[in-house]
């Protein structure tokens, strides 16, 4: 019999364990924990012994850098062999035009290629040639029909430099099969790099192609200047060795993704340091506009690597005492938030299990221990009210012989429930996050921003602003060629087919038409033109890009290229304004506009009014940059300081030639310092993680324990009290398998006793009767 009592209690105490896991102890236990983690974090987090002597800032600049050269160098390589592959097929189209006519029109309307010649392909003879010396024996043209034939390719000229050739065919009924053959250097158009910046093309065996900023030996004078350039070479080498490697990866799997949407591998690098100088460099491989797409550019497997020398800065923002001093606090108020939880809700809880559990076990000899304050006071009073039924005494006994401030007094209440233990618990925990998030380490408008983080957003809104005058500058150019194939003797239908054609090959046309001189439209491709200045003769333009209207929900930029023989007839094409958005859309510069002349916004990288005025401090930089030094206006960088906090700002006009320097255009852009990882910012946004941290921490466990255990605890309460105060028919049934659902058991087991008792003590009467 002791054997199987024994196996019996071991068993109830085994299903009594089980039960428990869901109860009280979890949340309590996971809210320990969390607090520990999140002492480590602050103390790991905060308390760093040192800091990087280069800002993470600057090293995601340089690799942002390295990324717009690799867009420009993609952008332009696709280009000119669109723009050759195009010209070759429009002159194709028509009658035979002799080599010597056809480089000397793509000469006239493209100044972009070094060299250029015509080869017939059976025979290998030069036909023409202009500008250098084209490497025609470094073609085969025995494998031209071999699929890639007519690949761009990059070869090595006898003095070491390299050259990009583009192709085209000739082709005439009744004549040999011309090639048309360009050669253009690997340098970055229109990408300032400063005045400290080396930049470098890089192939796939990390062979450096070409190179722009560092000084060879023999160009400076004095020893040590040698010796720096002889450093600055062997470092940009070292650079690209490791970058040919990097990039060699999947851009979906590469442990460097490019940041901010740039679709191929890229990076940052940290190199030797030098009397103070870090060098640093960022890289990026040619890839397509879209991930995953790949174009003629990037089969040729380049990479562009940038790099400069940053002062390294050996101050220190904060060191280990904070975040020692703050984890230790966190320990401190987290270990009398968890043992108020354990020593007030926790344990009276436990001992009021076992307190049911041993009524219900029949052991009514001890009364009941009763908790001091609280829902389980108020349940351990009922119980103790409950034992003394079960031991025959009436249901109102406890009421009539208890006027004390005994223990099982009925209706008394704690003032201090669970509840507002939780809240204490809770506002204990809010003591240490709340300063964290709303007072320590916040950064104010002192803020040190690096001079080269500022450069750079200088430098980047200078090729932007570039890159949007050149790409307008070969729109204007397809105009031109366009217009000087067409001539006075294609009929309008062969026009549809050339406009078409352009527009299709070239995305940055919204419509492509001819208008005569007295504004007929005699062909049209894309969407329907915009309407023209009224009562306009001969050109209706008065620039050869222009803004057409002053109003509306977009402006429409348009450039024309007069038709030769067709008495005033042109060609004109209206950009997207999305095709000039898009080129303003680059990672780490923050908001983006093109301003005309009058400061009006014309475009930008995201959503803006067209025609709508910059901010006041904004607009004074444009005209401050605008005032022109020497032959352009440079490029000019602020870093403003007020109640808003810190932010760079720069701009950048037109600068160059072309038919789109006449606009006067001027590219800003701004963002808050905020947003860059500057050990300030770094250090008050790891202060604000660590404060939210601490709160959601808490809301979380005991908003948990709070569902879990206090308020299914409180609706326990008054049913014990009711059932000891003589409800014996509603009937108690556990909603939760924990510590407050096996009490409501014992309750109702309890509750069924008494009724029994009551069924026994009333049968004697019944019979009697």
């Amino acid at each position: 019999m002791a054997a199987s009592s024994s196996k019996r209690r071991h068993k109830v105490r085994r299903r009594a364990d089980m039960s428990l896991l869901g109860g009280i102890r979890p949340p309590i236990a996971v809210l320990s924990a969390l607090l520990l983690s999140l002492a480590g974090i602050t103390a790991l987090g905060l308390g760093r012994a040192s800091q990087d002597s280069v800002p993470e800032a600057v090293l995601t600049s340089q690799q942002h850098f390295a990324e717009d050269g690799a867009v420009t160098m993609r952008a332009s390589i696709d280009e000119s062999v669109t723009d050759l592959t195009r010209t070759a097929g429009l002159f194709s189209a028509g009658d035979p035009v002799s080599p010597d006519a056809v480089l000397d029109k793509i000469g006239s309307v493209y100044q972009k290629w070094t060299g250029t010649a015509v080869v017939e392909i059976e025979s290998g003879r030069m036909l023409a040639a202009r500008g250098e010396n084209v490497p025609v024996t470094a073609v085969d043209t025995g494998k031209l029909a071999e699929k890639d034939g007519l690949s761009p390719r990059i070869v090595r000229l006898q003095n070491g430099e390299s050259r990009l050739l583009a192709f085209a065919l000739l082709s005439w009924p009744d004549r040999p099969q011309q090639l048309l053959i360009a050669s253009n250097s690997l340098r970055f158009p229109g990408v300032s790099k400063g005045q400290f910046r080396s930049i470098a093309v890089v192939d796939t065996t990390g062979h450096i192609l070409s190179r722009d900023g560092v000084q060879e030996p023999e160009q400076v004078k004095t020893a040590k200047q040698r010796a720096d350039a002889k450093r600055s070479a062997e470092q940009l080498k070292s650079f690209a060795e490791t970058a040919a490697v990097k990039t060699e990866q999947h851009p979906l799997k590469a442990k460097e993704p490019g940041s901010g949407g740039f679709p191929g591998v890229s990076g940052s690098l940290r190199g030797n340091s030098v009397r103070g100088d870090r060098a640093v460099a960022g890289y990026a491989a040619l890839a397509g506009p879209q991930p995953g797409e790949g174009t003629l550019a990037t089969s040729l497997g380049l990479t562009v690597v940038a790099m400069v020398d940053v002062a390294e800065d050996p101050t220190r923002v904060a060191g280990p005492f904070f975040g020692l001093v703050s984890a230790a606090a966190l320990l401190l108020i987290g270990a009398l938030a968890v043992a108020l939880l354990l020593g007030t809700v926790q344990r009276p809880l436990l001992k009021l299990f076992l307190e049911s559990r041993r009524l219900t076990r029949g052991d009514l000899t001890r009364p009941v221990s009763v908790p001091r304050f609280g829902e389980t006071a108020r349940i351990g009073r009922a119980l103790e009210r409950l034992r003394r039924q079960l031991l025959g005494e009436p249901s109102d006994a406890g009421a009539a012989g208890n006027t004390g401030s005994g223990p099982d007094r009925p209706g008394r209440r704690s003032r201090l429930g669970s509840r507002a233990l939780i809240i204490i618990s809770g506002v204990l925990l809010l003591a240490w996050s709340a300063p964290m998030l709303l007072l320590f380490n916040r950064a104010d408008s002192t803020v040190a921003v690096p001079e080269q983080v500022v450069s750079d957003q200088r430098e980047r809104t200078h090729t932007i602003s570039d890159r949007v005058r050149r790409a307008l500058n070969e729109g204007h150019a397809d105009l031109v060629s366009v217009a000087s194939l067409i001539g006075n003797r294609t009929s309008p239908d062969d026009m549809e087919k050339v406009l078409e054609r352009t527009r299709v090959e070239h995305q940055r046309y919204r419509s492509i038409y001819v208008r005569s001189a007295d504004g007929t439209v005699q062909a049209r491709a894309g969407e329907k033109p915009h309407a023209l200045p009224a009562g306009s003769k001969g050109k209706p333009l008065s620039q050869p890009i222009t803004v057409l209207n002053e109003s509306g929900k977009e402006p429409t930029v348009a450039g024309y290229a007069e038709i030769p023989g067709r008495n005033g007839a042109m060609v004109i094409g209206e950009f997207r304004i999305d095709f000039i958005n898009a080129l303003l859309k680059r990672p780490g510069l923050g908001q983006v506009r093109v301003v005309d002349s009058e400061h009006r916004v014309i475009g930008g990288n995201t959503g803006y009014l067209a025609f709508d005025s910059l901010p006041e401090r904004l607009d004074e930089l444009v005209s401050g940059t605008n005032q022109r030094v020497g032959m352009n206006a440079p490029a000019g960088a602020v870093v403003y300081r007020d109640g808003d906090g810190v932010q760079v700002s720069a701009a950048a006009p037109f600068a160059g030639g072309g038919a789109a320097k006449q606009l006067r255009w001027t590219v800003v852009s701004w963002q808050p310092a905020s947003g860059l990882d500057i050990p300030e910012y770094s250090l008050q946004n790891r202060t604000v993680l660590a404060g939210l941290l601490g709160v959601t921490a808490a809301v979380a466990c005991l908003g948990w324990l709070y569902i879990v255990v206090v308020r299914p605890l409180r609706e326990l309460a008054g049913k014990a009290e009711s059932l000891a105060d003589g409800d014996r028919r509603t009937v108690l049934f556990p909603h939760h398998h924990d510590e407050v659902g096996a009490v409501t058991r014992s309750l109702e087991i309890v509750r069924q006793q008494l009724q029994e008792q009551r069924r026994r003590d009333s049968a004697p009467l019944v019979g009697r009767n």
